[in-house]
C-alpha cells in the first residue's frame, strides 16, 4: 500500500488541485483518500487501479469540502453536478501550445520563481518525490520542523499570490522550466555528493530525481533541455556502483571500476542525449553541454582514454551559455588534464578572490591536487587540510585529510 501510494500521490494530487486550485488542499485531500484506503482495502482488497480509486474518493472529499466551507460555494454551483457524477472537470481553453497533463501543471506551480530555491525543493519532493517532511528533512539534514516550515510557507505563499495551477506558454514556459529544471538537477547532486552527513550518497534522492527527470521527459517531448538533464542524470548515475568502496569510502573519478558502470543507464543516457539533440533547433543549452561532458567520461573505456580536451572545450561553452564560478572551477580540472596543472593552477588562482567560493571546499581541493602534481607537497598539504575543514561531509573530510596526510608524509620522507 505504501508502495502504491507513494506512485500514485502525484497524479492524485495533480487532478485534485486542478479542481480546488489550490495545492495545499489537494495534498490534504489526497491524504484523507489514503486514510480511506488504509480502512477499505484491508476490508474488501485493492482495488484493480489502485490510482483511480484514490483519485474519486479525494474528489468526493473535494465535493464535500467545498459545501462546508461558504467561500467555495461559487466553485459548488460550477462543478458540484459533474463531481458528483464523476465526469471530468470542465475543460479549460486550450492555447496552442499548451500541455494538458495534470502532473506537469503540478511540477511547474511547486517550482514557482515566487517560492525561494529551498521551499521548491522541498515541495517538490513532497508532491512530486512522494516523500514526508521527516524523510525529506533527513535527506537534507535540516530539523523537521524546518522542512514542515518550508511547505507550510510555500503552500500559503502560492495561495496568497494566486499562482496559477497551470504550464505557462512561450517565454513564460522557457523562463519557468529553468526552475523546473534546476530543482531536479539539485535534488540529485544532493544524492550524488552529500553536502554533510556520514554518507557519500544519498541514492534514493538521486532515484527520485532520475524519476521526476524521466517522467517531465516523457510529458515535454519537444524540450531539448528536458531530455539534455535526463540524459546528464542517467549518466551520472550510471557510475554510482563504483563510486563507493566496500567501506562507504569515497572512489574518486581515476579509480572507479568502469565495468562496474551500469551499462543499461548509460545506454538510457546515449539515448535520451541523441533525443535532446534531434529536438534542439539552436546553441546547445547548459544542461546539454553538461550532459556532452558525461557522455564523454562514458564513452571512456579507462580514464586514461578520457578526451579531455573536448571536455575542456565544452567547459568553455558552457562559461559562455551560463556563466559561473563552479564552471569555470571544472574548466580548470579539464584544462590541468589536457595541457597539465599550470595553465590550470592560473585559472584556479583566479578564483581565489570570488566571493560565492569563499566556503567552497572543492576550491582547495582542486587547488591543493594541482599543486601536488607540480611537486609543491607541503602546499598541497595545507589546501587538503583547509578543503577539509570546509566540507560538511563526514566522508570526504576523511579523504581530504587523508592526503593531506600523504603530503606531510611525502614532505618528511624528502
Amino acid at each position: 500500500m505504501e508502495t502504491v501510494f507513494r506512485l500514485e500521490y502525484p497524479r492524485v494530487v495533480a487532478t485534485v488541485a486542478r479542481v480546488v486550485r489550490d495545492v495545499g488542499i489537494a495534498e490534504e485531500l489526497a491524504q484523507d483518500a489514503l486514510v480511506a484506503a488504509l480502512e477499505q482495502w484491508p476490508r474488501d482488497g485493492v482495488p484493480d487501479n489502485p490510482g483511480a480509486w484514490l483519485t474519486a474518493a479525494a474528489r468526493h472529499r473535494a465535493v464535500d469540502l467545498v459545501r462546508r466551507r461558504e467561500n467555495y460555494a461559487r466553485k459548488l454551483r460550477e462543478m458540484g453536478r459533474d463531481l458528483q457524477t464523476e465526469t471530468a472537470p470542465p475543460e479549460e481553453p486550450a492555447g496552442p501550445d499548451d500541455i494538458d497533463d495534470d502532473l506537469l501543471r503540478l511540477v511547474f506551480t511547486a517550482c514557482h520563481p515566487v517560492l525561494s530555491a529551498e521551499a521548491r525543493t522541498a515541495l517538490t519532493l513532497r508532491l512530486l518525490g512522494g516523500l514526508s517532511t521527516p524523510e525529506i528533512a533527513r535527506a537534507f539534514l535540516v530539523p523537521e520542523p524546518t522542512v514542515a516550515q518550508r511547505i507550510v510557507r510555500a503552500k500559503k505563499t502560492l495561495a496568497a499570490r494566486n499562482v496559477a495551477f497551470e504550464v505557462p506558454y512561450g517565454p513564460d514556459r522557457e523562463a519557468r522550466l529553468g526552475s523546473v529544471l534546476d530543482v531536479i538537477y539539485l535534488i540529485f547532486n544532493e544524492g550524488y555528493a552529500a553536502t554533510a552527513g556520514d554518507d557519500w550518497l544519498r541514492p534514493a534522492l538521486c532515484e527520485d530525481a532520475l524519476r521526476l527527470a524521466r517522467q517531465l521527459a516523457a510529458l515535454m517531448p519537444k524540450e531539448p533541455e528536458v531530455h539534455a538533464l535526463a540524459a546528464l542524470l542517467e549518466f551520472q548515475a550510471s557510475r554510482t556502483p563504483a563510486r563507493t568502496a566496500p567501506d562507504g569510502s569515497p572512489v574518486l573519478l581515476r579509480d572507479q571500476d568502469r565495468r562496474r558502470w551500469d551499462r543499461r543507464l548509460l545506454a538510457r543516457g546515449i539515448a535520451a542525449l541523441d533525443r535532446a539533440g534531434a529536438t534542439a533547433s539552436g546553441a546547445p543549452g547548459p544542461y546539454a553541454l553538461q550532459a556532452a561532458v558525461a557522455a564523454c567520461h562514458a564513452h571512456a573505456q579507462a580514464y586514461e582514454d578520457t578526451d579531455w580536451a573536448a571536455i575542456a572545450t565544452l567547459y568553455g561553452l558552457l562559461a559562455v551559455r551560463a556563466p559561473s564560478p563552479v564552471v569555470e572551477l571544472n574548466r580548470a580540472v579539464a584544462v590541468s588534464m589536457a595541457e597539465g596543472p599550470q595553465p590550470a593552477l592560473e585559472i584556479v588562482d583566479g578564483l581565489c578572490a570570488e566571493p560565492s567560493l569563499r566556503a567552497y571546499h572543492l576550491l582547495p581541493s582542486v587547488r591543493g591536487d594541482l599543486l601536488l602534481r607540480l611537486g609543491r607537497t607541503a602546499e598541497a598539504g595545507a589546501e587538503f587540510e583547509r578543503a577539509a575543514g570546509l566540507t560538511g561531509n563526514e566522508r570526504e573530510r576523511d579523504l581530504l585529510l587523508a592526503r593531506a596526510a600523504e603530503c606531510r608524509a611525502g614532505e618528511s620522507g624528502m
